[in-house]
């Protein structure tokens, strides 16, 4: 029997709504209202790209050299974004996950991994996603630290919103009162700077055009919102949550096809700088839930 690129293929709708996750990751493999998409995807026979669908456990984002300190231990991550030094977006991206319902309920999805101590990250945590349909996608990410050590903690989601155009042509509507730059070259941490007056002023909806964004914003107001909308069809896609950050992506390695609208708990680099950074004792655990709808 052969294996799909991202194995297990389980379908999820609802409300309209109609979705796959796939054990490969616990990724989801796009989403749809009505027959268009709202969340971009990838065929069956291709393995996930460009981070689409993917969830970022124990870390989101970037790590610069892979290399940082906790509990007075120097730690050394494999650097899985060699062309930048960088150790990114976390350690469960290609791991096998294993549905943990029975599939009665086929708006319902959740799925389980054991992360296991490795090079940089000796920590053991139980970690699990459920995906629940009804006028929307909700996701919830869970951790609990099944070790023995205390273990930094952070999570990250990869989605790409989709209207079904060219998101040059789209309209974005968010706000946020700063957003973090980072070096041209490695994308590492530079620091903060005020969204007000800056090109990533979105706080009154504006056609995205030419600009590209790959950075990262906070200081979000609590629960949070990123609507594109297309000006013409008037179909929208809103993802929106309550992390103390996200991560906004033009997405130039899909063409600029969809916008990719990363949830994130703590900023890249929180590893070093310990900014937003969950630590969790042996039996903590942490939740965070994030929102997709066509409206």
């Amino acid at each position: 029997m052969s294996v799909l690129p991202s194995g297990d293929q389980w379908t999820i709708s609802g409300g309209g709504y109609a979705g796959t996750v796939v054990s490969v990751g616990g990724g989801l493999r796009g989403l749809t209202y009505e027959g268009r998409d709202v969340l971009l995807g990838y065929g069956v026979d291709e393995a996930a790209h460009a981070g689409i669908g993917q969830h970022l456990f124990p870390w989101p984002n970037r790590i610069t050299d892979g290399k940082y300190s906790f509990g007075g231990v120097d730690q050394q991550l494999y650097l899985t974004e060699p062309a930048r030094q960088n150790a990114i977006h976390g350690l469960t991206r290609w791991a096998n996950w294993v549905r943990l319902d029975d599939g009665s309920d086929p708006s319902y999805v959740e799925a389980g991994y054991r992360l296991h101590g490795q090079p940089g990250y000796p920590h053991q945590l139980d970690l699990r996603l459920t995906y629940r349909l009804d006028d929307g996608l909700t996701i919830t990410a869970s951790a609990v630290n099944v070790g023995t050590t205390a273990a930094p903690y952070g999570y990250g989601a990869h989605p790409y919103l989709s209207v079904g155009r060219p998101i040059d042509e789209c309209v974005l509507e968010f706000s946020a009162a700063q957003w973090l730059e980072v070096s041209p070259d490695r994308l590492s941490p530079i620091g903060l700077a005020p969204v007000d007056g800056s090109p990533y002023d979105f706080s009154t909806a504006r056609v995205i055009g030419d600009l590209d964004i790959d950075n990262a914003f906070t200081d979000l107001g609590g629960a949070w919102s990123v609507t594109l909308s297309d000006p013409d069809s008037g179909a929208r896609a809103t993802l929106s949550g309550d992390s103390a950050w996200m991560q906004l992506y033009t997405g130039s390695a899909i063409g600029r096809t969809a916008l990719a609208v990363e949830p994130m708990t703590c900023p890249p680099d929180a590893f070093v700088s310990g900014q937003d950074l969950v630590v969790l004792e042996p039996g903590q655990s942490h939740e965070t839930s994030f929102r997709v709808s066509a409206g």
